[in-house]
């Protein structure tokens, strides 16, 4: 620890890491202090110079004398004096903020003299004052309505004397509270020993900021100056303080922007360290000049400063998605994995996702099917820009070492996917008395297990990334309506629908979506891949198949829907459609029918 002097402050400053590293300078929120950062500091700090210090009033920093200096200008007064006095003076830093760090670093990034001196801002939890005030003034009356409930506790710390008295009893439990509630749970450090006293001095950073509102913006209907500095814009998908619309509106003012979302509560940095380490650490170095992931590629918004800033600066000066006016699909840059993509609706879905953008993984037990599925949505310039980004790899979903093997080394060289397509399927034709045990072990166990090690796998590596994905499962209308000819088939894909519903209810905290796809008749050559137990009636049944004329295609843009759209349950097709609605109208009825074959 450092002491560094700002006007009758004396602010204690902490260093990590190697000062010829690029420097992350770390600002806290209210009521915490530099602690609150630990865990993705020391994160960080092989990496990086990571600084650190305690806000004027909070942990080791002394406060001011006249409670009116706790203003913004001495705010920037303050970080001015760090960026003075840490090592590499003259080399801009990287800012990242949290709370009033980020109102702090919105602020910053728009101030002249300061904003020249940081090489990027991050923002977590915490809009910038111009930006609240746009966002007042002009956001959706029920946007602001939302964000006004929220934000009822300003009301409450800009009245006298009572605050001071609630810090000495209630606030700190319900602090707490709030903290095991968010994965957080206090330790050492965090909340600081001196948490009474700096919550009773942070009371004046709303005090001197807020009383008479934020500072308004520049220009009407604007959400503030147009910051010119790259902007990666965090947002907590369960921030208690903050919604989604006030800091969609913040990102406006930004001309570089990059907006992610991560599965956690508004102290994302304690409950998610080494989720928010690694945004941070990935950013830092893109703007270093290293390739950017593909997470951040996908992060990438072209923003309506960009648009002002281009039409200021003409063609030349103008941001290159302003400029160029890039079209991106709308699965760009995700990166999805459809097993069964050697044939039928697993082929039509993986070329599907990858006209639109997708990066794809094309798995199939029939190696060279894969591989030629693969090779095919590369000849044909599918994707990731037109380039056709695919691979094939052959799977066997029935066999649960090659699944881990398989999900490991997908997440290993490619990332966690952000979109699984459990498709792959096979068929037993036959009454269940010609069923053998082997029909239906390897039925279920293709059909049914196949899907839950997909769904259990990658479920849990995007539960863990923490910035959510989509779950696809391809049933049948025999979930719904079964059929006396396909005993073993329809209890699995009824398996796999009821596994759906479940996973639905379990994910859907995490930003995770799942939907079940359940198609009628549909044109592919399951009828002659199918294994016939009893009569072999795969001549007539494929033929009926080719007169359906319901191609894979359409599923697939089926699929394609449900993902975009968040859908639970898919019926495909007439018969689909009409199957699920009369399962749900006359189960009687859906029962009789299981004697049609």
């Amino acid at each position: 620890m450092r002491w560094v002097e700002s006007g009758d402050v004396r602010l204690a400053v902490h260093t990590d890491g190697d000062p010829a590293h690029p420097t992350v300078l770390l600002l806290h929120g209210y009521p915490d202090t530099h602690r609150v950062w630990d865990e993705v500091a020391a994160l960080l700090s092989g990496r990086f110079h990571v600084v650190r210090y305690d806000v004027r009033g909070a942990g080791a920093s002394t406060g001011p004398r006249d409670h009116r200096d706790y203003g913004l200008d001495r705010l920037m007064d303050d970080l001015e004096a760090v960026l003075d006095a840490v090592p590499g003076r003259g080399r801009k830093v990287h800012l990242v903020g949290h709370d009033w760090g980020s109102v702090q670093g919105w602020e910053a990034a728009g101030r002249p003299g300061l904003r020249e001196r940081l090489a990027s801002f991050t923002s977590l939890g915490g809009p910038g004052t111009r930006q609240v005030a746009g966002f007042a003034r002009h956001g959706r009356p029920r946007d602001r309505l939302a964000q006004l409930v929220r934000s009822w506790y300003i009301g409450a710390f800009l009245v006298p004397v009572v605050p001071e008295l609630a810090w000495g009893s209630l606030v700190p439990r319900l602090l707490a509270r709030r903290l095991r509630r968010e994965g957080a749970p206090p330790r050492d450090g965090h909340p600081a020993r001196t948490l009474v006293r700096d919550g009773r001095n942070g009371l004046w950073l709303y005090r001197a900021n807020l009383r008479h509102g934020p500072a308004r913006p520049p220009d009407p209907g604007a959400a503030g100056p147009v910051i010119d500095v790259p902007v990666q814009l965090v947002e907590p998908a369960h921030d208690v303080f903050v919604t989604e619309a006030l800091s969609e509106w913040c990102g406006r003012s930004a001309s570089r922007l990059w907006r992610r979302r991560i599965d956690a509560g508004h102290w994302a940095h304690r409950g998610r360290p080494g989720v928010v380490a690694g945004m941070i650490a990935e950013f830092v170095a893109h703007v270093e000049g290293a390739p950017a992931s593909r997470e951040l590629r996908r992060a990438r918004v072209g923003t309506q400063a960009e648009a002002r800033a281009g039409a200021q600066a003409g063609t030349a000066g103008a941001p290159a998605v302003a400029r160029r006016g890039v079209r991106r699909g709308a699965f760009a840059d995700r990166l999805v994995v459809v097993t069964g993509a050697g044939s039928g609706i697993g082929l039509a879905t993986a070329r599907a996702f990858a006209a639109h953008g997708g990066e794809v993984v094309c798995a199939d037990l029939d190696g060279a099917a894969a591989a030629r599925a693969a090779e095919g949505i590369r000849a044909d310039g599918l994707g990731a820009a037109r380039g056709g980004t695919a691979w094939g790899v052959q799977l066997d979903v029935a066999n649960i070492d090659q699944m881990e093997d398989f999900s490991r080394n997908i997440i290993s060289q490619y990332g966690v996917p952000d979109i699984v397509v459990n498709n792959a399927g096979i068929t037993v034709a036959g009454s269940i008395l010609d069923h053998t045990v082997e029909h239906w072990r390897r039925t279920i166990d293709v059909n049914l297990w196949g899907v839950v090690h997909g769904c259990r796998l990658f479920a849990a590596a995007m539960v863990e990334r923490g910035q959510g994905g989509h779950l696809v499962n391809v049933a049948s209308v025999a979930a719904f309506v079964p059929t006396r000819l396909l005993p073993a088939y329809s209890v699995s894909k009824a398996g796999v629908k009821a596994l759906s519903d479940v996973l639905r209810a379990e994910l859907a905290g995490h930003g995770i979506g799942v939907s079940v796809v359940c198609p009628g008749f549909v044109s592919t050559p399951m009828a002659e891949h199918a294994t016939y137990a009893g009569p072999d009636r795969r001549e007539p049944a494929a033929r009926w198949l080719a007169r359906r004329r319901y191609p894979a295609e359409r599923v697939a843009a089926h699929i394609l829907r449900a993902v975009h759209r968040d859908q639970a349950v898919v019926p495909v097709n007439l018969e689909g459609r009409m199957g699920y609605a009369l399962s749900r109208i006359s189960p009687r009825l859906t029962r009789g029918l299981a004697w049609l074959g």
